[in-house]
Parts: C-alpha cells; structure tokens; sequence
C-alpha cells in the first residue's frame, strides 16, 4: 500500500520547505502555514484575477521565487509566531519580527543578499524595488493558483528522473506538500478523482506542469541541470510534468507521516 513518505510546507513563498511531520488541509484547499508570506515587488502588491474561476491569486511572478531568483535556494527560513530567521549556512541574513520596522529590515537585507549574490540584474528591472513582505503568519493564501491546492508526487518518479539525470531527483526541486512512496513511476500524473490519504479524502484535478525553478540546484542556488528537457525528452512527456494537483472533500483533516494512501471508486 503506497504510504506518505515526506511532507513539506513553504512558509514563505519561492523560499526554501520547512518538513513537517503532518500537515493541516483547510476546507480551501491549502495546507495550514504554506506560503503565508511573500516578498513582492513594488509593482505588484495586488493580486491578480484567474480568468477561469474569477478568484484572486498571486502569481509567482510578481515576486521573488526560484523560478526568476535560483540563488534563493540557499537560504534557510525559519518563521517562529510573528518572527521570521533568513539564514545562508551559518550566515543569518536577516531576522525580525513582522512589524512594519520588522518587514522594511527584512526587505532592505533579502535585497542586499541578492545583490551580492549575482541576482541585481534581475531584482533591479524597473518597478521591482522597493521589495515588499506581504501576508501574516496565520494564513496561507499566496499559492500561485487561485483555487490553493495540495501538491503530491511519488517518490518511484523523481527516482526514475535521477537514474536518468543524476541530481534531478531531489525532491527539493519540485515544492511538493507531500511525497508517497510505494508507486510506480509516473503513476500519480494519471490520477483523476478521489484519493484517500490517511483520514482525509482528496480529489486529483491534474498533473502539475513543472518550471525553471526544477533548474535550481538546492544546496548551491545555481541552476545546474535542464530538468524540463529531461521530463519532455526522456520521458515523453508532452511537457515537463511531477506530481498532481489535489483539493480536498468534505472540509480537510490532517496527514501524517506514514498515512495510507489508496486511490477510491468514483462516488
């Protein structure tokens, strides 16, 4: 029986995971505690409208994120109650508490860091700068689709990739919420419908169509590998896809580590 191996949350969005031992699945479709910060440019501090659902969303990019800024890889983020830790290795890059003081220092420092780290080109296109943090810690609602949704993958597919194209297969470099071994390979990205994982039953939308981000090394922060080409080319996908989109049934619950996961007849 395929079971929950991992699971992560991204408490500051285009950063770096925090691994959990459970994870909470609000009735929106969000995990409790994921991307309820963001660092923003100045030229988008609103959110924008899915033309397909009409419900706000704020895209990766109008912000900073792996998939523009690779060398963000490298920083550790830790956010404690009202206080968030941005640390490189032993190098505490910032940390404070999210006061408006608070936000501004940790702008004016996460800014300096990419500076110095070869990211100015990019940070300093027009209307980027000043950087703003968006969002509070007690809700999560900065996920780039408008609808939230969880994000699984199976472990047998991101080992199939690094058999074929070694370092692709850390799980780091896709962002998943939840990662399930005891798949075949590529299995997950046919599911459609329910899911029961432990207690809490989901229903599988679609495969995830996967970005540049999956290009960032996540120790170094450089992007290293073309893990795009090798999806499409290796694998015949007709784009770089890992991983499902889930939503949740009847309200949420929790998932541990080591809970069930099995597919269910449609209702």
């Amino acid at each position: 029986m395929p079971q929950v191996t991992a699971l992560y949350r991204y408490p500051v969005k285009g950063f770096t995971p925090e691994s959990c031992t459970s994870l909470t699945i609000q009735p929106d479709g969000r995990v409790a505690g994921d991307r309820t910060l963001t660092f923003r440019f100045a030229n988008a501090l609103e959110p924008e409208i899915d033309e397909e659902c009409g419900l706000p969303y704020w895209p990766k990019r109008g912000g900073l994120a792996l998939v523009s800024f690779p060398s963000l890889a490298r920083l550790q983020v830790r956010l404690h109650g009202e206080r968030l830790r941005i640390a490189d290795g032993n190098h505490v890059v910032a940390e404070a508490g999210l006061d408006a003081a608070g936000r501004e220092l940790l702008c004016e420092r996460v800014t300096e860091w990419l500076r110095a780290n070869g990211e100015a080109r990019r940070l300093e296109r027009p209307g980027r700068l000043p950087l703003h943090l968006l969002g509070d810690a007690g809700a999560s609602r900065f996920q780039d689709r408008a609808l939230g949704f969880i994000s699984l993958h199976g472990q047998a597919s991101t080992e199939a990739l690094e058999a074929e194209l070694p370092g692709a297969g850390d799980v780091r470099r896709f962002r998943s919420n939840i990662v399930v071994g005891g798949t075949r390979a590529w299995e997950e990205l046919d599911w459609r419908g329910p899911v029961r994982i432990g207690h809490v039953e989901c229903v599988a939308v679609r495969p995830i169509g996967r970005c540049l981000a999956t290009h960032a090394n996540p120790e170094t922060g450089t992007r290293d590998l073309e893990v795009m080409s090798a999806l499409v080319e290796r694998f015949g996908q007709p784009e770089p896809l890992m991983g499902v989109l889930l939503l949740p049934v009847d309200g949420g619950g929790e998932i541990r580590l080591g809970d069930e996961v099995s597919l269910l007849p449609p209702s």
